[in-house]
């Protein structure tokens, strides 16, 4: 009953002009996104996190979630009709989409997509609000020592799960616990790493750095890409599925949403990682794995329900336990906090409005991606022929704006671009940025508690060890690195992150 009531609290929330509102837009700018390759969620949502400024919690939450889930349904239009995945975790539709699309069938592929999507996100949503409760409370029992061992946990997670080489990965990560210590000793008020440049004294902001790595960054190095891209069709017709074509994809569905609901809740989890596992599984339950590679509808189902289920139960450590497991959320994190809402168990108890309301988006925000993504196919395949190089120009000048609508200083838009050169570097090196963004994120509040417990024990490091759930999570991170360091796991790890 308890449930029932928190969903009626976020009906009443989330059913309103303005909220809805701000979720069909949020969902509208995700598809979009999704269906232009080159940006994807996490450079869109950094360059509009200066424009959430103005706009209630609740309102900014909503739309910033639905870009971040919106991008997972656009993402697969273009892995279908231009065998170019517009969004990272659509990298797998594209194996089996694209051929379906060359046998006529890109109709029969977008419907299944859009399906499969709306189904997965309606269960994500029940998960959300079913596990995030229990969660919350648990949360509310952990100490400093605890939570220092989740960060741990969720850095360490970051690590494995991040693609390319683990060595480039850890590195990223203590380069992003670092720039985390730039500014400001609260406990002591000394300045630390400032080289007297009085602009740093408070530190740089996360929207600098996620602007420039992911924004700047991603600019320059699609230019170099910015290709002619060839649509297999420009009206696309066949829409509906036959009694066959549901038969086939029932089972897919209902596994890859099982499969990415789990993933997403894991700390460094999420869509990219649920569309490969659900993939990989696919392949080898299935009936018709022969068809796999050739056009099997399987092959589309399975990941494009996974990845949006993963999107949304990723949301789950977010809300309850203010750890982000993956970049979106750390920019989720960095958005409450702009808001003046501090990320945490807290937040279901201080805000249930915000909470709930949230939560109840989500079902609304599938429902309004179905209609956009069907009916308006015609207006998404002339997006695609868009040149990269006409967009770029004004997504530049909305970078630069946006940062310096931040302190209205241009030291903030030359940092960004330091950080945009930075990034472009780390493409070309193959060291991802996630990482480094988690490690940002997290640092300060890794170093916050480690105070904190080393203050309450009086300075004996046993406490890690002596808290039950503190050790069982340092004990599953050290577990998680030692594994993924095997020589034959780390093989496997590689050729998950390389499908082809």
């Amino acid at each position: 009953m308890e449930i029932l009531s928190n969903l009626g609290l976020g009906f009443e929330t989330a059913f309103t002009l303005t909220n809805l509102m701000y979720c069909l837009m949020g969902v509208f700018i995700g598809t979009a996104v999704g269906v232009l390759p080159g940006l994807g969620p996490i450079a869109t949502i950094a360059m509009l996190l200066p424009a959430t400024f103005g706009l209630p919690p609740v309102a900014a939450l909503i739309m910033l979630a639905g870009i971040y889930y919106g991008a997972q349904y656009g993402g697969s239009t273009t892995a279908i009709l231009v065998n170019l995945p517009g969004e990272s975790s659509s990298v797998v539709t594209a194996i089996d989409g694209y051929q379906m699309a060359r046998k006529g069938h890109a109709g029969k592929a977008l419907a299944t997509a859009a399906l499969g999507s709306f189904f997965a996100g309606t269960v994500a949503t029940v998960v959300v609000a079913c596990f995030a409760p229990p969660l919350a409370d648990l949360a509310l029992k952990f100490g400093p020592a605890d939570y220092f061992s989740l960060m741990v946990l969720g850095l360490v997670a970051a690590v494995v799960l991040a693609s390319g080489s683990l060595l480039n990965a850890i590195g990223m990560v203590i380069l992003g616990l670092l720039l985390g210590m730039i500014g400001t000793d609260v406990n002591s008020g000394q300045q630390r790493y400032t080289y007297d440049m009085p602009e740093l004294a408070e530190g740089i902001s996360f929207v600098i750095v996620a602007m420039g790595m992911f924004g700047i960054g991603e600019i320059v190095r699609n230019l170099e890409h910015d290709e002619e891209r060839h649509i297999l069709m420009k009206k696309v017709s066949g829409l509906m599925l036959n009694k066959e074509d549901f038969k086939r994809i029932l089972a897919p569905v209902l596994r890859g949403t099982f499969l990415g609901s789990a993933l997403g809740i894991l700390p460094g989890g999420g869509a990219m990682l649920a569309s490969f596992a659900s993939y990989s599984l696919e392949k080898k339950v299935s009936p018709n794995a022969k068809e796999f590679g050739k056009g099997a509808i399987e092959g589309v189902a399975a990941p494009e329900s996974a990845n949006n289920a993963g999107a949304q139960t990723s949301f789950i450590p977010m809300l309850t336990l203010g750890i982000p497991s993956n970049p979106v959320m750390a920019l989720m994190i960095g958005a409450m906090i702009i808001q003046g809402i501090t990320p945490g168990p807290a937040v279901m108890t201080e805000k249930p409005d915000l909470f709930w309301g949230l939560i109840v988006s989500m079902w609304f925000g599938n429902l309004f991606l179905v209609v956009l993504n069907l009916p308006m196919i015609g207006l998404w395949v002339k997006m695609i022929t868009v040149p990269y190089h006409r967009l770029f120009p004004a997504i530049l000048m909305f970078c630069a704006i946006g940062v310096f609508s931040l302190n209205n200083a241009q030291f903030d838009v030359w940092l960004m671009a330091l950080f945009g050169v930075f990034g472009y570097i780390c493409a070309k090196l193959d060291a991802e940025p996630a990482p480094m963004l988690l490690g940002f994120i997290i640092g300060p509040m890794l170093e916050e508690y480690l105070r904190r417990a080393m203050t309450l024990s009086h300075g004996d490091p046993m406490v890690f060890l002596n808290r039950p759930i503190s050790a069982t999570l340092l004990a599953l991170a050290v577990l998680a690195l030692a594994v993924v360091l095997s020589p034959s796991l780390r093989k496997k790890r590689e050729e998950a992150f390389h499908e082809e």
